[in-house]
């Protein structure tokens, strides 16, 4: 352990539990407001659709699908990697100020793409993934931490992609309206797949004794290997029987690799059984898309099997254990979280599958998929607010 993180453990930090801590470290301010956001998404859609908004940057689908990967998504993958960065790579990640005005550009980004303004809204939201890059590059090339650069890479990848939506949006670069969305859910699932492999069989075999949750070398490179041919074929625009096969194979390789993990082994540890329950959305997910490719259901089920179902469980289910265990408490789930939990599967279940059964069962199967959403992010704003203003059970920075 290197002497950095030795100091910013020592007692002398320790804060007083008067202390407001929303800017000791990212996961804090990123996590609040990500749940906020994600709580208010479905109010924010109904004022859209209702034409009270009508002169948004962003309006309609575009907006949704904007605002759940770059605003969302966005959020706690940031929140997650300032937090994870400092551990990684013992120096610290932004704090303080420069942690307010990240935060503060990221909810001028929410706000902007409601106005007119589409030069404004564009340059806050590329804005944001590049200074979230720069903040977690100079922790880890402080530290020499060069295993996680490519976390650095990715960010930038996603504010290319984020650039190139507004860009076409403005008229300033003509490139196909399905570009930008896709090529970053491809790398959202990327970073997801990288840290599942990571954490999933720790969690497991720490959280359940005889768990014997494993990984297997191939099986990695081929669970990575097949988002990464995933993500190349999506820039490209290919589509069809091709796009159905790398589906197909990728769904091979990530079933085998959460099979290895033991996941019915943890139905008694709700903190454990909820990553599994959402990582199993991701061969559902390329089950459905290579059926979509074929033209055998409507291509957006996969999407959403994707973003409510896999986002939605994985990103409330690391929300809630970081939160816990970086806040110094115990790591156990109560009935508020395995309600929130159950909350945000069902809305999984609902949006994907009563379509799927029933294509005349949209608009419902939106409704109450909307309101098991925002419910389960109410809860977790109930019960996380305190911990997340507040100091450390333990009184420790951080």
């Amino acid at each position: 352990m290197s002497s950095t993180l030795l100091r910013l453990q020592e007692p002398a930090q320790r804060r007083t539990p008067r202390q407001l801590a929303l800017w000791d470290l990212g996961f804090r301010p990123f996590y609040l407001l990500a749940a906020a956001f994600a709580a208010l998404s479905v109010p924010l859609w109904a004022l859209q659709f209702s034409g009270l908004v009508s002169t948004a940057w962003l309006q309609g689908p575009l907006w949704h699908a904007h605002e759940m990967v770059f605003g969302y998504t966005l959020a706690v993958v940031v929140g997650f990697l300032f937090t994870a960065g400092r551990n990684w790579s013992g120096q610290p990640t932004p704090t303080g100020r420069p942690l307010m005005a990240l935060a503060a550009l990221w909810l001028a980004a929410r706000v902007l793409v409601l106005t007119p303004w589409g030069v404004a809204a564009a340059l806050a939201n590329v804005a944001f993934p590049l200074l979230a890059a720069w903040g977690l590059w100079r922790a880890l090339r402080a530290g020499g931490n060069q295993r996680n650069y490519f976390f650095v890479g990715l960010l930038c990848v996603l504010a290319s992609a984020n650039a190139a939506l507004h860009l076409n949006q403005l008229g300033w670069l003509h490139l196909p309206a399905a570009l930008g969305v896709p090529v970053a859910l491809d790398v959202l699932l990327f970073i997801i797949a990288v840290m599942a492999g990571r954490v999933l069989p720790m969690f497991t075999n720490n959280g359940v004794p005889g768990a014997q949750a494993r990984r297997d070398e191939r099986v990695e490179k081929a669970a990575l290997g097949s988002v990464l041919a995933l993500l190349a074929a999506d820039a490209l625009q290919l589509h069809g029987a091709l796009m159905a096969v790398l589906a197909a194979l990728a769904l091979l390789a990530h079933a085998t690799r959460w099979a290895l993990w033991q996941p019915w082994k943890t139905l008694r540890h709700p903190l454990v059984w909820v990553l599994h329950a959402a990582y199993a959305w991701l061969p559902i997910h390329l089950a459905l898309r290579s059926a979509a490719e074929l033209g055998w259901i409507a291509p957006n089920l996969p999407t959403h099997a994707l973003t409510v179902g896999l986002i939605g469980a994985l990103t409330l289910g690391m929300m809630t254990r970081t939160a816990l265990g970086h806040t110094g408490r115990l790591l156990h789930a109560g009935r508020m979280e395995v309600a929130a939990y159950l909350a945000v599967l069902a809305a999984g279940l609902v949006r994907v599958f009563m379509p799927l059964l029933m294509p005349a069962w949209l608009l419902p199967a939106v409704e109450v998929s909307a309101a098991l959403w925002s419910l389960a992010f109410v809860l977790y704003l109930v019960r996380y607010t305190p911990l997340l203003l507040w100091p450390r059970a333990d009184g420790l920075p951080g």
